[in-house]
């Protein structure tokens, strides 16, 4: 298959999919006919259940080990991505690449921040998306689609402890329209997601472990309520998928309103 062709079966890359917003995404991308390969780092068992539940939707996916923070294993896992392509798909394409694998954590107070905890949100956040990307791009089909996760940290989320988290996802709204523009020439889409406060496993399962949280964001929500994984999955997916062929460039803010 030429680097110009798309596979008869779109198949998407969701970093980070074992929980929250990347599993969300890759059960919306599957209702969508969608092959997937899923990735974890820590979660194997959360990775296969996401497998299990897209083959209850009677798709396909495939659960492949990542750690997000090691650009030097990318090439190898190209590789892998590659063959699973071929063993599960009959195709050595991908049609989208969704970078949702990251870091949150407790604030961080810029005074207080050290170079270690710069360098960690930086690695994971911003540095491992951009070379994973780079790794991945020959297997990414002409006319297909990245979506990047970003957070509306750096804008109407603006919360103080947040500096060094904020910078390494505005790294990755930048990045998103660079590769935007230079990858147009192949007709790939590149867009970026920005949830606002969503209920995941970020910063310790922090909602689970303090539901006292939830009244007060709420309450700085246009629509009354927090963010739902699925709420911020089925827009990525439609980025990813033909709903998003027209839009490039963008920052699309998915909070429901906050703080608006």
């Amino acid at each position: 298959m030429s680097a110009s062709s798309t596979p008869n079966v779109p198949v998407a890359v969701v970093t980070g999919a074992s929980s929250g917003i990347g599993r969300a995404t890759a059960t919306a991308l599957a209702r969508r006919g969608s092959g997937v390969v899923v990735t974890y780092n820590r979660n194997p068992d959360g990775a296969h259940e996401v497998v299990r539940e897209i083959a209850d939707l009677g798709g396909t996916a495939v659960a492949l080990e990542l750690d997000i923070a090691r650009p030097e294993s990318f090439s190898a896992f190209r590789d892998q991505v590659g063959e699973t392509l071929s063993e599960h798909w009959r195709t050595d394409r991908l049609t989208a690449l969704v970078n949702n694998a990251g870091v949150g954590g407790v604030p961080l107070m810029f005074a207080d921040t050290t170079e270690e905890q710069f360098d960690a949100f930086m690695q994971v956040n911003l540095r491992g998306p951009y070379f994973l990307t780079q790794a991945l791009l020959p297997l990414l089909a002409d006319g297909g689609a990245i979506v990047n996760v970003t957070s509306n940290a750096t804008g109407a989320g603006l919360t103080a402890g947040y500096s060094a988290y904020a910078i390494s996802k505005g790294g990755m709204a930048t990045l998103t329209r660079y590769l935007a523009k230079e990858l147009s020439p192949r007709g790939i889409r590149v867009n970026a997601v920005s949830p606002g406060v969503t209920r995941t496993r970020l910063g310790g399962d922090a909602f689970a472990k303090h539901p006292e949280m939830i009244p007060a964001i709420a309450e700085h929500t246009a629509l009354g309520r927090i963010g739902e994984p699925e709420d911020v999955g089925m827009m990525i997916a439609a980025l990813a998928s033909e709903e998003g062929r027209w839009v490039t460039a963008q920052e699309i803010e998915v909070s429901g309103g906050y703080n608006f």
